[in-house]
């Protein structure tokens, strides 16, 4: 937003807005231009940028590993091979020593989870600005809304936990079949003559397995990007001095949350493959 004097607040509140394309009850299908707008456009209204960078980086995680097999050798690998196989195996024995089940899908699912989640987590120490103001120069608005952390988004979150979820819900029906399903919710853990209150129970359960995995991520990140912005409203001096050592340790944050969610989606769906 150059050209005009901000406020912290209104520097925090541009910098937290995604840029949103909807049909506003007024001027029609539009790009919001405040978050008034945005407000108004409703529950079908798109984060753009929340979408665009979730798309380009799981494109950029397939043509990586893509390009990684098409070009592995049984020599001395490359350095982008051995990173890849790296992940693999790591991913495999995360999944061997944690999922008791049979299904292919799992380890391929999890490499996806962790590799997808960490590279949106990523962007997170790219500087504030820089990005944002690319933006404003391309559109040629300098006010122009642009978030570049998806996972600071908590629609890009709970997006991914729900298709988590489905499969959940998919594999449970699938081995345990449906009324083994129902009596998983309804019979356990008091009997038959307990059911609504053994349905309550399980059921809570149940649906607080996506809010978890989606709020735990979404407020670590969005927590992370928030002090980010705060350390850019401080003198340059200041900034470079806490913002080296915060991205530093930053990378952990980033990396475990990408690792939390994978594990926590392979206990799930080893849970959902356990008939009893």
């Amino acid at each position: 937003m150059a050209g005009e004097t901000l406020t912290a607040s209104s520097y925090i509140q541009h910098h937290l807005q995604n840029l949103t394309f909807g049909n506003h009850p007024v001027h029609g299908w539009m790009f919001a231009h405040t978050p008034k707008e945005a407000a108004e456009m409703g529950f079908w209204a798109i984060h753009v940028d929340t979408l665009g960078w979730s798309i380009a980086l799981g494109v950029l995680f397939l043509w990586l590993f893509k390009k990684a097999a098409t070009k592995a050798t049984h020599g001395v690998p490359g350095g982008l091979q051995n990173f890849v196989e790296i992940m693999v195996e790591f991913v495999d024995n995360s999944v061997k020593e944690t999922f008791h089940g049979k299904n292919k899908v799992i380890a391929p699912l999890s490499l996806t989870i962790f590799c997808w989640i960490f590279l949106m987590n990523l962007m997170d120490l790219v500087p504030v600005d820089w990005l944002p103001r690319l933006f404003q120069i391309i559109v040629g608005d300098d006010h122009a809304y642009f978030k570049v952390v998806p996972t600071t988004d908590v629609n890009a979150t709970l997006g991914m936990s729900l298709s988590v979820f489905a499969l959940i819900i998919y594999y449970s029906i699938k081995v345990k079949g449906v009324s083994g399903f129902v009596g998983e919710l309804t019979l356990q853990p008091f009997g038959k003559w307990m059911i609504p209150f053994n349905f309550l129970l399980e059921f809570v359960g149940l649906i607080a397995k996506p809010i978890s995995l989606a709020l735990r991520l979404f407020g670590n990140l969005y927590a992370g990007e928030l002090i980010f912005i705060l350390i850019a409203l401080l003198p340059f001096g200041l900034q470079w001095a806490l913002s080296v050592p915060w991205a530093i340790f930053h990378i952990l944050v980033i990396t475990l949350q990408a690792f939390i969610f994978m594990m926590l989606t392979i206990v799930y769906l080893s849970m959902a493959h356990e008939d009893h």
